[in-house]
């Protein structure tokens, strides 16, 4: 096996740990893969910067990492920030308190590596019926649409700055949302794929990760709790995407948390999202496959394949 490696995910509403390595065959080995909810972004759409107490309870998630990537044995690491840290002016600050902790520089990619890593690990785990495939990382902060084949090959991409908990921030204020606010979020989100450069109606696969999806495709299933395993490669057509989407935007975020595999913290943010991927599957002639396979695969295999990530502290 190679070398073992700590992929961390640092999105507008979680931060992702995954401890993994590959096989002799390339495929991904995971030791450990762990969530929890930071809500770095939060604020961040209207002020430009990150909340204190928001990045003290980032910095507090990393000191509980730290002990399983040491105890896994992981000599490299990637810390990757995305939407919400590109947003923020105050990112150096929440930087160096990672730094001081994990002895490794965190990074701040792209929209457009954001959008690769996630298509690469994608398409590592999910069932492929055919070229072209489009991954949608439908994330808090922003979502990614990529457009590309089974074999990695990428031919568009595009990071819109759409999000659940931009939306919900931006517009869906009241609780519920109110048919006026819906409106408008709709609006925007369709006046962004409007000016989409990625081709989304000749598609043959269409994968959906992070939590909007994944959440969506539990509720699908009718899961009172989230299990992994069950929502992994489930799929829903666009129409029951939107109903699911129309119920969601119609309940409290207390209702929402009553459903059962919804956690707290995705619970306020979800028909934000939910809006968002139901005008993306409006567009997408096959169904919506949910993917645990994501951006953390991808970091992972970056590290693996391509040699990136720093040494870890001894």
């Amino acid at each position: 096996m190679a070398e073992t490696v700590a992929a961390l995910d640092c999105g507008t509403n979680t931060l992702r740990l995954l401890v993994a390595t590959t096989d002799e065959t390339g495929r991904l080995v995971e030791f450990d893969r762990q969530l929890r909810f930071a809500g770095l972004g939060q604020g961040v759409d209207a002020t430009g910067q990150f909340a204190d107490e928001a990045m003290e309870r980032g910095w507090a998630i990393v000191d509980e990492y730290l002990p399983v990537i040491k105890r896994l044995g992981a000599t490299r690491a990637r810390f990757v920030a995305t939407s919400a840290a590109r947003d923020a002016s105050n990112r150096q600050v929440f930087f160096d308190g990672v730094r001081e902790r994990l002895g490794i520089d965190p990074e701040l990619i792209s929209g457009q590596e954001e959008a690769q890593l996630s298509f690469n690990g994608a398409i590592s785990g999910a069932r492929t019926d055919g070229d072209p495939v489009l991954v949608m990382d439908s994330g808090g902060g922003s979502t990614e649409l990529v457009h590309g084949t089974a074999a990695g090959q990428i031919s568009q991409s595009v990071s819109l700055d759409i999000g659940s908990r931009r939306v919900r921030e931006r517009y869906l204020h009241s609780d519920p949302p109110t048919a006026d606010q819906i409106a408008q979020a709709r609006a925007e989100v369709n006046r962004m794929l409007d000016g989409c450069p990625v081709e989304l109606g000749d598609i043959a696969t269409f994968i959906g990760v992070a939590g909007t999806v994944t959440t969506m495709v539990a509720l699908h299933l009718g899961l009172k709790q989230y299990d992994r395993d069950r929502v992994h490669r489930s799929s829903m057509t666009a129409a029951q995407v939107a109903e699911l989407a129309d119920k969601l935007l119609a309940m409290t975020v207390d209702e929402v948390l009553a459903l059962g595999p919804v956690a707290p913290e995705r619970a306020k943010v979800l028909c934000g999202g939910a809006l968002v991927v139901t005008e993306v599957a409006k567009r997408v002639p096959v169904d919506l496959q949910a993917s645990e396979s994501d951006i953390l695969d991808g970091v992972v295999l970056s590290m693996v394949r391509d040699g990136l990530g720093h040494q870890l502290p001894r």
